[in-house]
């Protein structure tokens, strides 16, 4: 499993964590998109945003292996604003590739891309 290095951790303040540190021995946890509601906690939010932003600022638009970034946190943005890089794409590979869908990602996070504009 690839460890990103310099990739946050987690969210400061919050138990909303951003990546793993080590591999599951069964496996990775299988990715999924999970459903955005509108009720979802500012916390959560916050935690979206700021995940966002960081996968902007470390990868941009290239494509990433999923490494020891947390599935959890990936499922809120998985099949919107990230999306697979590759075909086919097995989500439960730490070495499965992603990207960022720029369009969709600035349209549900603009504050993650205003410190390039």
């Amino acid at each position: 499993m690839l460890k990103h290095r310099g990739f946050p951790g987690r969210l400061p303040g919050t138990d909303h964590q951003f990546v793993i540190r080590r591999a599951n021995p069964k496996g990775a946890t299988r990715l999924v998109a999970r459903e955005r509601y509108r009720d979802r906690s500012p916390a959560d939010r916050r935690a979206d945003l700021a995940f966002m932003a960081a996968l902007w600022d470390h990868f941009g638009e290239a494509p990433f292996e999923r490494g020891n970034l947390d599935a959890g946190r990936l499922a809120w943005l998985f099949g919107r604003e990230v999306i697979p890089a590759e075909q086919p794409f097995d989500p439960e590979s730490y070495e499965a590739l992603l990207r960022i869908d720029l369009a969709r990602a600035r349209a549900a996070f603009p504050e993650a891309f205003e410190a390039e504009e």
